[in-house]
Formats: structure tokens, sequence, C-alpha cells
């Protein structure tokens, strides 16, 4: 089902910064499953529910970019506990505060491309917007993977601007 967006489904929003504990996913998204793992390994140990501790996936590269090794996005549990040294990789951060145009997007997240390129390339032209430093990122709201059917899953993807 191909999901269409218009200017109405997008909202200006004020956030604050989140303090993350992040794992940074390098390489062919083929291997994004190892990362993924190795949070929630690190999540469940560190006792971070989702129900308390949303997720949020920063997005530092295409999606498919012509070198799948160059293919980047950190996945983030927002957190402001201290971040022991650990084997799994997981250090802390910060998603930055500021403006951003907010696009709900129903369903299926495994492509959240054509969101992106809705945002970038229809709405912020016409909005009169910049874009800002940081790159796109979404946290999932509602309900979560895989306690929920696709069809139930409600996400937010943020477009930082100036």
């Amino acid at each position: 089902m191909r999901i269409t967006f218009s200017n109405d489904d997008v909202t200006i929003r004020d956030v604050s910064p989140t303090p993350v504990a992040i794992i940074e996913h390098r390489g062919d998204r083929k291997t994004i499953g190892d990362t993924r793992q190795r949070l929630m390994d690190w999540r469940n140990a560190a006792g971070l529910p989702p129900e308390i501790s949303p997720t949020f996936m920063v997005f530092r590269s295409e999606r498919n970019p012509a070198n799948p090794a160059e293919y980047r996005m950190d996945l983030c549990v927002a957190t402001d506990r201290p971040i022991e040294a650990n084997d799994m990789q997981v250090k802390a951060g910060v998603i930055p505060g500021g403006r951003r145009a907010v696009l709900r997007y129903p369903g299926n997240t495994t492509n959240l491309e054509p969101a992106a390129l809705y945002l970038y390339r229809d709405w912020l032209p016409a909005s009169g917007e910049e874009a800002g430093e940081f790159p796109i990122y979404c946290q999932r709201r509602l309900s979560l993977i895989p306690e929920s059917p696709a069809h139930e899953v409600v996400l937010e993807l943020f477009l930082p601007l100036k």
C-alpha cells in the first residue's frame, strides 16, 4: 500500500534535547539485525524498556548507498543515566533540541524513504523553511514492534529545521 502525504500531515514542533544511549550501525543494511539485537540486549540489561525509554533511529546516509558498506544509522534509547563502558559498543549521546518538521507515519516502518523524500523534496521547498544540521530521525510511538501488528505501529519522522 502506497501512503500519500500532504502538507497538512506535517507539524512544526519545538523539541528538547534528548540524552540517549547510542549504538552505531556502520555497513551493509543486511546486518542491522545484529546491531539492533546488541542494543536490545544492552537495553534489557540496563532496565530501560521501550515503555519508559523511547527508541530513536538517526539516519546518517541514504537508504541504499552505491556502496552498501557506506550505510550509516544510529539506534538510540532515551536515557539520562550514565552509560558505563560495555562490550556492546553502546555509548552516551544527545539528540539535539530545536525546531522540527514532524510527519507521522502509520504502518509498515521497514521503508521510511518515501516519507523522508516527501519532507525533503516536497514539503521543505514549499514551506520556506531550511533544513538544520542534524540528520533526519524517527521515534517509535504508540505501539511497538514486535508486540504489535505492523498496521498498528505509528512513528514520527523528525526533520530538523534552522
